[in-house]
């Protein structure tokens, strides 16, 4: 790998989507697009808020259709990575084919879904496929459900990513069902979260904001600096009319983070997690 990198990393943005509306949509679906969000778009938010590396997360109303995803990576190779939606029976062929254009993990959104045992010797083939890629698996699930789907997954040896803060509700205390646990099994080395989705904790704008202040300490002392990482959530599904990418910006820079957390959350943590070594 060579020492100097062809695109310097001066800010990754961890989670994004891309899409229109003129895609075939899932048929079981919690939301519908009515606008579309290009990855012309999302390069545009990049460059205007001094970010210059972007993840592509595919969203749930797409199913495991990433064509879509797929073509956006294909056209900022050096910029982007990408993660996928795929079925459990998906071919070893169809993933070493992803990872070849800057897939990093898989997304399982189990929200309003019911929740699987990965115990189930089903899933064995296909989280074996997932360690043996390097990749991840992104979790997005509330708090109180969390414990016991990362205990059913740390022994096949794979990374773990949790969306949104882990969606703990924001009228309750950090003291929350599942989350002090989140918070033990964050001390595992195996476990990163998402600092993202603030405007998703069920409160108010303002109590949201606390709750996250709150958070972010305990968070910072059980998963370390290395294993927090910042996203925009952009384009904000389901919450376009009241928040947008300079919201969320907002939001980070709220949050008082240090300078040596938000250098993490921003290059030295996604750059690791997410394979930015110095362009590809």
């Amino acid at each position: 790998m060579p020492d100097t990198c062809p695109a310097p990393i001066t800010g990754i943005d961890s989670h994004a989507h891309v899409f229109s509306r003129k895609l075939n949509l899932a048929a079981a679906r919690r939301y519908t697009p009515g606008y579309d969000a290009t990855l012309a778009q999302y390069l545009k938010h990049l460059q205007t808020h001094g970010l210059s590396h972007g993840v592509l997360v595919q969203p749930s109303f797409l199913g495991s259709d990433n064509s879509y995803l797929l073509a956006a990576l294909k056209q900022a190779p050096e910029q982007l990575r990408g993660v996928v939606v795929v079925e459990r029976d998906v071919s070893r062929v169809m993933l070493n084919d992803m990872a070849r254009l800057g897939v990093v993990g898989v997304r399982l959104n189990l929200m309003g879904k019911a929740l699987p045992d990965f115990r189930d010797a089903a899933w064995k083939d296909f989280f074996g496929h997932i360690a043996e890629l390097d990749w991840h698996v992104e979790l997005h699930r509330h708090v109180e459900d969390l414990p016991e789907l990362i205990h059913q997954l740390m022994p096949f040896g794979i990374k773990l990513v949790i969306d949104h803060f882990g969606r703990p509700d924001a009228r309750l205390s950090v003291d929350q069902p599942g989350f002090p646990e989140l918070l033990e099994l964050g001390l595992s080395g195996q476990v990163w979260m998402k600092v993202s989705g603030i405007y998703r904790l069920a409160d108010t704008p303002q109590q949201n904001l606390e709750f996250a202040q709150t958070a972010l300490p305990l968070l910072e002392q059980s998963f370390g600096h290395r294993r927090l990482v910042w996203g925009s959530d952009w384009p904000h599904t389901q919450h376009e009319e009241s928040v947008g990418f300079n919201t969320v910006v907002e939001q980070l820079q709220a949050l008082e983070c240090s300078t040596q957390l938000m250098r993490s959350l921003l290059v030295d943590a996604p750059q690791a997690l997410l394979g930015f070594a110095c362009g590809r």
